[in-house]
């Protein structure tokens, strides 16, 4: 059950969210970081995905890849992550998902000239894939870059060719809770499947991605395998895993963690440091795992400085223009 804070208490007082949510894994941290003064800084981290690279390897950055600032350990990308389907704890995920199987996989996609469940092989065939490397924002004041390996999520959307009246885009991940231990935890304040949306306009930029990989791998399936959103101007929830279903729809589709709690996550989604979450600012971040170092390593030992938090996560001038006239406040 997720709990509403009152206005008048301090966010300084407010235990994190994710650690009231996960107490083993608050626990496991504050004991590494006992006796170092860090007790204060143990906070939870970045959502991240699935498999590969061909231009960061080759030297040849991409127009969208962050060049001036060290990639996240692919330690840290593929042993922290959030995926409440395989558990709350930033741990669980890595320990709970091996066997997760990815193969075959069908999608259903709805809303469009030719609706049906598509084979994920026969949906991407003739894609082609690209390396992009991007900045990742957490609620929880976390930030990483990451090495995504996928494509432009707007080159499915033409192919498939939506309803002249579809408005936004709604992705359902997959329902398996014999396989997903997350999904029968009733505490998780999560109802599944997973339900996640984008305004088409957001759907059709340029940096949206439908990532199929990560760090030159397919996988792993803590991150998101097969099959993941990557909207990088947006917090990490919005970054649904696990895709099943594509539908193309007129209304704005009714989201999980919106529909959990309204007070702290809307549906947009954007990274806009002048709107806290109720239990902690959103004004400076961490990058996980900075200059290479480990996870609560780098922490303890300063390579992640405290940084401040960019508006739409740095991406201001490929996506600020689609928010024109909005109050960012209330369309949080």
């Amino acid at each position: 059950m997720l709990i509403r804070k009152p206005n008048d208490i301090p966010s300084s007082e407010i235990t994190d969210e994710s650690i009231f949510r996960n107490r083993r894994e608050f626990l496991r941290q504050l004991s590494t970081a006992a006796g170092v003064g860090a007790i204060g800084s143990v906070l939870p981290a970045c959502v991240s995905a699935s498999p590969a690279p061909q231009a960061a390897a080759a030297g040849k950055p991409g127009p969208y890849d962050v060049v001036d600032e060290p990639k996240t350990p692919e330690k840290d990308v593929t042993t922290y992550n959030n995926f409440y389907e395989f558990g709350t704890g930033k741990d669980e995920p890595a320990l709970n998902a091996g066997k997760f199987k990815t193969s075959p996989w069908t999608v259903q996609v709805d809303g469009v000239k030719k609706p049906a469940k598509y084979d994920l092989d026969d949906l991407l065939k003739g894609i082609t894939m690209e390396d992009r490397v991007y900045r990742m924002r957490c609620v929880e004041a976390w930030s990483m870059v990451i090495p995504w390996y996928g494509f432009p999520l707007a080159t499915l959307i033409k192919k498939l060719e939506p309803n002249p009246s579809a408005k936004f885009v709604e992705f359902r991940t997959i329902y398996a809770p014999d396989q997903m231990p997350g999904q029968r935890n009733p505490f998780t304040g999560l109802d599944w499947p997973y339900i996640e949306g984008l305004r088409m306009d957001e759907a059709m930029n340029p940096l949206t991605l439908f990532a199929v990989g990560v760090y030159g791998h397919k996988g792993p399936n803590q991150n998101g395998a097969p099959l993941r959103l990557v909207t990088p101007w947006k917090y990490g929830f919005k970054g649904i895993k696990a895709i099943t279903t594509i539908k193309f729809v007129e209304q704005m589709p009714r989201t999980s963690w919106p529909l959990a709690y309204a007070q702290a996550y809307g549906f947009y989604a954007n990274v806009n440091p002048n709107v806290n979450h109720p239990g902690w600012s959103q004004a400076s971040e961490r990058r996980l795992g900075g200059s290479g170092s480990s996870l609560l390593g780098g922490l303890l030992s300063g390579a992640n400085p405290t940084r401040k938090t960019l508006m739409f996560n740095g991406y201001t001038d490929q996506v600020a223009s689609m928010y024109s006239g909005m109050d960012l406040r209330k369309n949080y």
